[in-house]
């Protein structure tokens, strides 16, 4: 089938993929082709968005001729590489349709994935979200599966959304549920964790994976440590976001207890046992622990106001609502013909 001269894509698609582009110049021509000898067959209106991520190796180039003879290939070009978090954002905010689907610009994803997990949502209306699972993953044991494996038990029970594989970029999406959600740095590894806050439904389903023929890999070790920094910042998110005077009230009524005692029990020693205490070093550190505990309130009673100012002026709610459940079939009377 030639891909030159295909259909003009609807206004209003019924999928619509979004994959981030960096440095993935060798992979472009059959990662377009490949997309869209998956999902046209299946009849499915669709459009591709690539995000180009400030790549240096002529991906936006060749973008753009791809894009010329293919409605529905919508390029959108970053002035800078801003990373996948915002890459992805840029796409989630033009995509337009019912369905939202992810996907890495290096083809070890096999976009022949997405038909069916479209399918699969389209006949589980109480699912919002499908994670793909790399079962059977074609990467080194030691510099990749064994980290991945234990980062994803960590995620998962820092989170209490427990999912095999956080780092499959291949994920299905409803359109509501992605557009509740904001990525900001580094974010798109928890995006399952921050549609479960917002009531979502999430499912895993084993996909393809195949091993890196072209271009280059982009993640490093530090990727780690990326991944441990903010995974603390998720669980403030998901624990304290609506109540910061929760975390930062207890530790600072904790730490200042602790410094309150302290000095109280050093002016009891002064004042009654007649005691010296001017050099001693637990003066110090009750005036520390005492003042670093104010502090730590003092940082929760922003935070309260922050999030009131955050959802209040604009209209924002703290909440998410659904449709009605589907009402259970009326049993049959007895007798009833």
């Amino acid at each position: 089938m030639s891909h030159d001269m295909p259909p003009s894509a609807p206004a209003t698609p019924q999928v619509s993929v979004v994959i981030p582009i960096y440095n993935e110049a060798e992979n472009l021509l059959d990662l377009v082709t490949r997309v869209h000898d998956a999902i046209a067959p299946s009849g499915r209106s669709f459009e591709l968005i690539c995000i180009d991520d400030g790549s240096r190796d002529g991906s936006a180039r060749i973008l753009e001729q791809l894009a010329a003879t293919r409605d529905w290939l919508k390029p959108v070009y970053l002035i800078r590489n801003y990373g996948q978090s915002t890459a992805l954002q840029a796409g989630f905010d033009i995509a337009t349709g019912t369905f939202i689907v992810t996907l890495d610009g290096d083809l070890q994803n096999d976009p022949i994935d997405i038909p069916r997990l479209v399918d699969q949502l389209v006949a589980s209306p109480d699912v919002d979200v499908i994670s793909g699972w790399r079962k059977a993953r074609q990467d080194a044991a030691l510099s990749r599966k064994l980290p991945s494996m234990l980062a994803n038990g960590l995620i998962s029970k820092v989170t209490g959304v427990k999912l095999h594989d956080y780092g499959c970029a291949l994920k299905l999406y409803r359109a509501q549920v992605i557009h509740d959600l904001r990525l900001y740095g580094e974010l798109h590894r928890f995006i399952p964790a921050l549609a479960a806050e917002v009531g979502a439904k999430i499912i895993e389903v084993p996909v393809l994976h195949h091993a890196r023929t072209r271009g280059t890999s982009k993640y490093g070790i530090d990727r780690t440590f990326r991944v441990m920094l903010d995974l603390l910042w998720i669980k403030f998110l998901l624990r304290f976001l609506h109540r910061p005077i929760h975390a930062f009230g207890g530790a600072g009524m904790s730490l200042g207890s602790i410094g309150f005692a302290i000095l109280a029990w050093l002016a009891f020693d002064k004042l009654v046992l007649g005691h010296a205490i001017g050099g001693r070093p637990l003066l110090l550190l009750g005036a520390l622990l005492l003042l670093i505990g104010v502090q730590l309130v003092a940082t929760g009673v922003l935070g309260e106001l922050l999030t009131r100012i955050y959802h209040e002026p604009e209209g924002r709610r703290q909440y998410q609502t659904r449709s009605a459940p589907r009402p259970l079939p009326r049993p049959r009377e007895p007798g009833a013909g």
